[in-house]
């Protein structure tokens, strides 16, 4: 490509060399530039590209984007164009270098604290079902087509993430669902296209800390990015940050709730319990009218659902398709149900946090089990006040912990236990501790009473566990599947 062309949007300054140059290829890893290629320099919470600016140039970059100035020796035949902001660049370049696109699909993106992942898939399994073909990018995986790629961010890279675009296009998705990170907000991944929709779930204090946002306020303004690069914001009303997330939106709005301003309405709210599945039904009103029944539990499903049909009613999905994608919609790792028996509920959440461990059994009790049973470990080298909260949490909710490991990385398991030990001794909570989470999932199920539900928490979609730097299979699926295999008995 022309590096004309390349540059084509950019606001730029040529400060070294000549704009008459090919490229044939784009990136920001120095580890894997090729000859006449184009290297941006980024700079992140642990490096900065503009240190490579001589390596990469030695290795054949022939075109530098820069924000500041480099080093480089006299004679070298290397281009320098310098910007404000290479990460803001990097979209635009990512976007003209695969051609826009983002042009040829409807691209829905969706931010929030809690919400984002389990919406996205109900968002796909609509229009799917309605013969739209979709794909998807989030914390999980990407899925194109019939391919799966798992994720490393919730959001990717510019770069990548114009790749998985291009990838659409070619294998004839008409339409692209995709989580999209306060992070990713704050460091323009999401640049050099507008979203046909905007999407706001909810917002509560996260991810705020040295490598991620300084403080709530700055975390609220990042979300907020998104209403100015949509073109529809649908915003759930009933959330206390709705208003400021708006604020200086460029978009058209339309909100959705349970509150009687929301354009689309949730009504008459009702759980049911049938054997081994927990669900709820309501009504819609407003910009639609329907009845919806989701094998999801609690309030935040209704939520979840409710966004993705304010998201699906604008493709013309008829009402009865909707009705029968949610109700057969699965999502892994998200209150996901594994079933085993008709007589008790097990199911694998990836609440890994107090404030998501108590949102998941606080909507669990509200259906009255025999005994909510709650087996959960903390992941090591993360905050040690995350074990006494989530300890104290589960002694409090549950009618029986089971403390297990989760992901100890370079920390003994047994430490991390006796920390949420400590958590749970703040409470009358009954507790049993079997640090290998395999045996602790085989006690679960073994000892299961009729009219149980079982939560396995914190692993979710996970297929590892992390010991010492290195990843081990595990999968809570695949262990449970086993056990019955070998013959474990449950009621």
């Amino acid at each position: 490509m022309k590096l004309t062309e390349l540059l084509s949007d950019l606001t730029y300054e040529c400060v070294r060399g000549t704009l008459d140059r090919e490229v044939a290829d784009v990136g920001c890893d120095s580890r894997k530039v090729q000859p006449d290629s184009l290297f941006l320099c980024i700079i992140g919470a642990n490096f900065d590209g503009h240190d490579y600016a001589e390596e990469v140039a030695g290795k054949g970059a022939s075109v530098l984007v820069v924000s500041r100035e480099v080093n480089l020796p006299e004679g070298m035949d290397v281009t320098v164009i310098r910007v404000e902001d290479t990460r803001c660049a990097e979209g635009v370049l990512a976007a003209n270098w695969y051609g826009h696109p983002a042009d040829r699909l409807t691209t829905i993106g969706i931010t929030g604290t809690k919400g984002k992942t389990t919406t996205t898939y109900l968002v796909k399994s609509i229009l799917e079902n309605a013969g739209i073909l979709c794909g998807l990018v989030g914390t999980i995986e990407t899925m194109i087509g019939t391919k799966h790629i798992p994720s490393s961010n919730t959001t990717p890279d510019a770069f990548t993430l114009q790749k998985y675009f291009s990838q659409m296009v070619s294998a004839g998705l008409k339409a692209v669902v995709m989580e999209v990170s306060s992070q990713a907000l704050m460091q323009h991944r999401t640049g050099g296209f507008v979203f046909d929709f905007g999407v706001f779930t909810n917002l509560e204090p996260d991810h705020i800390g040295p490598n991620e946002h300084k403080d709530f306020d700055e975390y609220l303004q990042c979300k907020g990015m998104l209403f100015r690069q949509c073109r529809v914001g649908i915003v759930n009303g009933d959330d206390s940050h709705a208003e400021k997330v708006l604020q200086g939106h460029t978009c058209q709005v339309e909100t959705f709730g349970l509150g009687e301003t929301c354009d689309l309405r949730a009504s008459d709210l009702s759980l049911f319990n049938r054997g081994s599945v927990l669900g709820v039904r309501f009504a819609v009103h407003g910009l639609m009218e329907t009845e919806v029944e989701l094998p999801f539990p609690g309030r935040f499903s209704v939520y979840n659902a409710l966004c993705a049909i304010a998201i699906c009613r604008h493709f013309g999905v008829e009402q009865a398709l909707m009705q029968k994608a949610l109700l057969g919609a699965k999502v892994k790792g998200r209150i996901e149900r594994v079933e085993i028996s008709p007589k008790f509920t097990l199911l694998i959440d990836y609440a890994h946090n107090a404030m998501a461990l108590e949102s998941l059994l606080t909507t669990l009790r509200e259906y009255a089990p025999k005994r909510l049973v709650c087996l959960f470990g903390c992941g090591g080298n993360r905050a040690r006040s995350r074990r006494f909260e989530m300890g104290e949490v589960s002694g409090r909710l549950a009618d029986l912990t089971i403390i297990t490991s989760d992901n100890p990385r370079f920390e003994e398991p047994l430490d991390i236990i006796e920390d949420i030990k400590t958590g749970i001794g703040k409470t009358t909570g009954e507790y049993v501790v079997i640090s290998d989470r395999r045996e602790a999932i085989r006690y679960a199920i073994s000892h299961a009473e009729e009219g149980d539900v079982i939560i396995l928490a914190g692993k979710g979609h996970e297929d590892y566990q992390e010991i010492k730097g290195v990843k081990y299979p595990m999968d809570e699926r695949v262990i449970i599947r086993e056990l019955l295999e070998e013959g474990l008995t449950h009621i």
